[in-house]
């Protein structure tokens, strides 16, 4: 049997478009190789989040099988290399591409990352972090005006994890980030990993970070695990690494912000050492069960239909 005939009719798109009713779903990564299991499971609420630049080209596998995915599923688009923290101006080409896959697809949610990650024309294996000053505040607002300007929408926009801080730094990463969703009218997309990521490595309390933050405009969380290392001095150090089950202090953070913003829609990031998927589908019930037990809490997040 081909590759292309592995997959059954796809059901129009119109079924799940944007993410009004998407605040007590959990999601996870979708990944080729789960494929077949998700389809074979059916059944479960759930969404599913695709890196943007992994269906920038025009057809292939990848595209059949999100569009069996999308057909069956809403689908969150998260980008990973628009470089919208960078000092240079965006790439034309790599905006219309993100925008053609926002109208192909019409996923419930679009999200980018507070960071960089062009240089010269040079693209680096990484989500670099970026001073927070008004000039850096003026010159992301642009970038996320020209991006929200092009696919005709908001996107939410998430928090680094953070290994260093700059001394030009004028403000805090939550005021800066508060900042920008009132100046651009994006919402934020809050990854509660890396949170916890950043408060180990430099040494601030996460409950502290979450006390600042404006929860208000939370439009998705995201969960994932995160490796241990020691740094040169011997002190640990946590990678956020995307390659294991969510650890336990981070669910503690998760179910705290939802016990007092109520259900956001959540995703389990799982990149690198997949499991099986039985694996991952438990995670995201996990999730699912936080969400659930405080179903009852009227939601005071601005940005969920993003």
């Amino acid at each position: 049997m081909t590759a292309v005939t592995q997959f059954r009719a796809a059901a129009p798109l119109a079924r799940f478009r944007f993410s009004a009713s998407l605040a007590s779903v959990a999601g996870t990564s979708f990944k080729p190789e789960h494929f077949r299991a998700i389809l074979d499971q059916g059944g479960h609420e759930v969404f599913f989040e695709v890196h943007a630049e992994n269906y920038m080209g025009f057809g292939g596998p990848p595209h059949r099988m999100l569009t069996q995915i999308r057909a069956n599923y809403p689908v969150s688009l998260h980008g990973v290399c628009m470089s919208i923290g960078g000092p240079e101006p965006l790439n034309p080409t790599h905006i219309e591409r993100f925008r053609s896959l926002v109208r192909r697809y019409e996923p419930a949610l679009v999200s980018e990352h507070l960071a960089w990650s062009t240089h010269g024309g040079i693209y680096f294996n990484d989500l670099l972090p970026l001073p927070y000053t008004e000039a850096t505040l003026a010159r992301v607002a642009q970038h996320i005006d020209q991006v929200q300007n092009a696919i005709g929408r908001p996107i939410l926009l998430e928090n680094p994890s953070s290994y260093l801080t700059f001394i030009e730094s004028t403000m805090s990463e939550m005021a800066f980030l508060s900042a920008l969703a009132r100046r651009s009218g994006c919402g934020l997309l809050l990854d509660i990993n890396n949170l916890f990521v950043s408060a180990t490595n430099q040494g601030y309390s996460p409950t502290a970070y979450l006390a600042e933050f404006p929860l208000d405009a939370v439009g998705e969380i995201h969960l994932a695990g995160h490796a241990e290392q020691t740094d040169d001095e011997g002190d640990l150090l946590l990678i956020d690494s995307h390659d294991r089950k969510v650890a336990d202090p981070v669910w503690t953070l998760f179910e705290s912000v939802v016990a007092s913003c109520g259900p956001i829609p959540t995703l389990v990031e799982w990149d690198s050492n997949l499991p099986e998927w039985p694996v991952l589908s438990a995670e995201a019930a996990a999730a699912r069960a936080i969400l659930d037990r405080h179903a009852s809490i009227e939601p005071r997040h601005a940005h969920a239909g993003c």
